[in-house]
């Protein structure tokens, strides 16, 4: 009967430290689960006057000054020449927020990259630019021409495509399209390696002040109020970090409206980052058919138009709807 009671005692306590053992692991992993704070944010921009929001915000101290109260202790940015790139070091995880064409972006949200458009960043702003030897008339002069311009899957590559097609050029046989970014299309103009380039502003005006080549068409022309540059977030800062995410959506509000009213403050901001002649840029700016604009409810049809090009294009390989690509409710949320 002593050895039955000390049986049931002994296997009463084990079960006893079972649950104490279960609920101190299942408490460990809650906490192990939980978000970890967010004390370094990297941003992902290119050097475009398209995305002079983030520059503006970065100089004027306004990320700083804006997220250090949620955490943000430090803001790391890196540079890149295009979209495609920019969106494989998303995919990697090395940026958490990107200024990045609506395009390139939709490619990698067909490949599995968790993130989300949050904002617009601007709309049209590239111009198809032809050397000044050549003629042009119309869609027909660039048949036979080798065209530089951006890689598959960004905005200046998925646009000229689809411009083409439409005016009866098939891109694939009648022109010949080389992916390059603003630098290496610029140097291959003038060297008559190809014979136009297709490129987002401020390009479009050092070519011509440099008496290489001539805007023929510009973007806005291909396509009306075309959406270009976005703000996207990831899905981890989106689902952990709501209130991170919201600060950034105002933050880029504010420096697009700071923008919008201190042009030649915002040709200054980009000219210093990139080292250009801010003569150069403002000329830019005020010859470009671009607009900054932080509303993402303007380039939704676009974008959402671009993804069924490329899908039609076989640039991706599964279709994608407005939910798949963006987030509103931050931009939503804002006073």
């Amino acid at each position: 009967m002593r050895y039955r009671t000390s049986t049931k005692l002994y296997a009463f306590s084990l079960l006893i430290i079972f649950i104490i053992a279960a609920v101190l692991i299942s408490g460990c992993a809650e906490r192990d689960t939980e978000p970890q704070q967010v004390s370094t944010l990297t941003f992902g921009y290119q050097p475009s006057t398209h995305q002079i929001a983030y520059l503006t915000a970065k100089d004027q101290g306004w990320w700083a000054e804006d997220l250090s109260p949620l955490g943000v202790q430090r803001i790391n940015d890196r540079l890149f020449p295009t979209g495609a790139p920019e969106m494989s070091a998303m995919l990697a995880g090395e940026i958490d927020v990107a200024y990045v064409g609506a395009a390139p972006f939709v490619a990698a949200a067909s490949s599995g990259l968790d993130a989300k458009i949050v904002a617009a960043a601007q709309i049209q702003g590239s111009d198809i630019v032809l050397r000044n030897d050549l003629p042009y008339e119309g869609p027909e002069n660039l048949r036979g021409l080798r065209i530089a311009t951006f890689p598959p899957g960004t905005i200046q590559d998925t646009l000229l495509r689809d411009w083409l097609r439409d005016n009866g050029i098939n891109p694939d046989r009648d022109v010949n399209i080389i992916p390059m970014g603003p630098g290496d299309a610029v140097t291959a103009l003038s060297a008559r390696q190809v014979d136009a380039v297709f490129l987002p502003h401020p390009a479009p005006t050092q070519i011509e002040v440099q008496g290489i080549g001539r805007s023929v068409v510009l973007s806005g022309e291909m396509k009306e109020d075309h959406a270009c540059c976005v703000v996207v977030v990831s899905g981890n800062l989106i689902r952990n970090h709501p209130e991170i995410v919201q600060q950034i959506v105002a933050t880029h509000v504010r420096a697009t409206q700071y923008d919008t009213e201190h042009v030649d403050e915002a040709a200054a901001t980009f000219a210093e980052d990139q080292d250009w002649d801010v003569s150069v840029v403002e000329k830019s700016l005020a010859d470009w058919d671009g607009t900054w604009v932080a509303d993402p409810g303007v380039i939704i049809n676009s974008t959402v138009e671009y993804a069924q090009v490329q899908y039609e294009q076989g640039t991706i390989n599964r279709q994608l709807t407005q939910d798949d690509l963006f987030d509103l409710s931050f931009y939503e949320a804002l006073d």
